[in-house]
């Protein structure tokens, strides 16, 4: 799907759409095709694409952005009014002006203050459904290798845990230490951030579950990692590129309990289970591939979201990842027909209050004719 087919869908009704936004608007990324910490607009109008940036990140814009035509603030703004709401206001009602944009379609979490600033001027702004969402679920090539290369980085990060795990000793009833110092959660989670920082990777946050904190599957995970229990790894960094990757794994250091033992296998068959469904490629809907690790979980007798489950399995199989860490499509009850494109995680896992949580995820592109899975990296549940 063109990036810009919804979008331009909207321009039989309206002269223009109008978006306003930063590095921090994931829609804003995709259609203009650049980032900047301040504000800057997008303009489609007439099937071409115009950027109204500072001076600043003119030049860049230029070089860098998917655009038709950058123009600079100042052309519209007199210097010494910049820091002015309402001389910005009427800069943007002359940017617009050049373009004959006098009606425009923007999205609903647009500006209040500009869209009123707007209309007090002349201007028709109306809010419209989200014109972008369903594009950006289905990546173009370059999108998929930009995720494909932070899951590779995040496969390294996910070894370095596993790594810090195989040299941990066994002290104290079962504590781990590592260089003389008991092994934490933070101190895991160090060694993740350490290890993406070599790959140019960011990371805002990661799950490091051991034990029975475990079967909260959002839990971020605090204390001493303790041999023979359970510890959730969930790694979801962003690359330099802007797209996230997301992985899970669980392991065991020493004997797991045979519950646990249980509970990873079952939940790895699940996963199997999940990629038999997807093997039908795209026109699979998204309930029927969490229809598939249901079935698995409750011929094993455990409870799940069909159950409205507060254990056992209790969320959904996966969703979309790409600019954002969850976005459309959904692997989920009422989840729709899966296209090709799609890049989905597909994360069961199985939660039980007093003993934990084991959780797998792998992320797997959705193709015609199948799928193909972005992870190389091993499921082993015992260090």
């Amino acid at each position: 799907m063109d990036r810009y087919e919804g979008v331009d869908a909207l321009l039989d009704g309206y002269d223009g759409y109008l978006h306003v936004g930063n590095e921090d608007d994931e829609d804003t990324v995709y259609l203009s095709g650049f980032d900047a910490p301040d504000d800057f607009t997008f303009l489609r109008v007439d099937g071409r694409t115009v950027l109204l940036v500072s001076a600043l990140e003119y030049g860049r814009a230029e070089n860098e952005a998917r655009a038709d035509e950058v123009r600079r603030t100042g052309e519209f703004i007199d210097g010494d009014r910049r820091g002015d709401d309402e001389a910005r206001a009427d800069a943007l009602a002359e940017f617009l002006d050049e373009y004959d944009a006098h009606d425009v379609a923007v999205p609903r979490g647009f500006s209040l203050f500009t869209a009123d600033a707007l209309r007090e001027r002349g201007y028709g702004v109306e809010t419209v459904a989200d014109p972008v969402g369903e594009a950006r679920a289905v990546k173009d090539d370059g999108e998929i290798d930009a995720i494909r290369r932070t899951q590779e980085a995040n496969e390294e990060a996910m070894g370095s845990v596993r790594s810090v795990l195989e040299e941990a000793e066994v002290r104290d009833g079962g504590a781990l230490y590592h260089d003389g110092e008991p092994l934490t959660a933070d101190r895991i989670k160090t060694e993740i951030e350490v290890a993406l920082v070599h790959q140019r990777c960011k990371l805002s946050d990661t799950i490091v579950a051991p034990g029975e904190g475990g079967a909260d599957p959002h839990w971020r995970g605090e204390g001493t990692v303790r041999a023979g229990e359970p510890v959730v790894v969930d790694i979801f960094p962003r690359g330099d590129e802007g797209y996230f990757g997301d992985m899970t794994r669980t392991f065991v250091v020493g004997e797991p309990s045979e519950e646990v033992r249980a509970m990873y296998e079952t939940t790895v068959e699940a996963q199997e289970a999940a990629f038999d469904a997807l093997t039908e490629g795209a026109g699979v809907t998204g309930e029927e591939v969490h229809g598939a690790v249901c079935d698995v979980f409750e011929e094993a007798g455990y409870a799940t979201t069909r159950d409205d489950a507060t254990e056992g399995f209790i969320h959904s199989t996966g969703h979309g990842v790409g600019l954002e860490i969850h976005e459309s499509p959904r692997l989920s009850e009422g989840g729709g027909e899966l296209s090709a494109g799609n890049v989905v995680s597909v994360e069961p896992g199985l939660y039980v209050r007093g003993t934990g949580g084991v959780r797998v995820e792998d992320l797997v592109v959705v193709r015609e004719d199948g799928y193909e899975n972005l992870n190389d990296y091993p499921k082993s549940l015992v260090v």
